[in-house]
């Protein structure tokens, strides 16, 4: 077992909390740092299994913040990102070029993803027009139209001879 330098365990302990498997870990090592090393000397890094019982307080603490905030920020995942989502499935359709079968496929992956994005959109700009309303002192009451006087027949179907039975007024506001 080689003796790894600290920057080298950090980097192993990070990589542990996001969920990445030892052997995942020991070839980034590898590419990362040029230190080849085996899953078993990586596996002494993670404290929730029994082989990293002995991993330093500092190391420990480490691995749980890692943990909790790659649990907790998964907007920083790119493809947890519905632009970025939709942008990789365009490339797709893009590339598909005659396979028609193939981009059916994609056009119903965006339209799935879409689902109810219009929606949102239109909620959004309706409620930013009336905050902008309200900033500009144009709030409630500004755009309502005068009020208009309303007669309303009400005529009682069951008497086919009788005329209006009553008028009643109404205010639309």
């Amino acid at each position: 077992m080689a003796a790894l330098k600290e920057p080298v365990k950090i980097f192993i302990v990070q990589s542990l909390a996001c969920f990445e498997t030892p052997q995942q870990v020991a070839d980034a090592v590898k590419q990362e740092f040029n230190i080849e090393i085996e899953r078993q000397q990586v596996a002494l890094y993670d404290p929730t299994k029994s082989t990293g019982k002995n991993l330093s307080k500092k190391l420990k603490d480490l691995f749980h913040t890692t943990r909790k905030n790659f649990k907790s920020n998964i907007y920083d995942i790119p493809l947890a990102n519905k632009a970025v989502r939709l942008n990789e499935l365009q490339k797709m359709y893009v590339d598909w070029k005659n396979n028609k079968v193939k981009k059916q496929g994609i056009i119903k992956q965006i339209k799935d993803e879409m689902h109810g994005y219009e929606i949102q959109l239109l909620d959004e700009q309706l409620k930013q027009l009336e905050i902008d309303k309200i900033k500009n002192g144009d709030g409630e009451g500004a755009d309502d139209p005068t009020p208009v006087k309303v007669t309303i027949q009400v005529v009682d179907a069951s008497k086919k001879d009788a005329k209006h039975q009553s008028d009643a007024e109404c205010t639309s506001v």
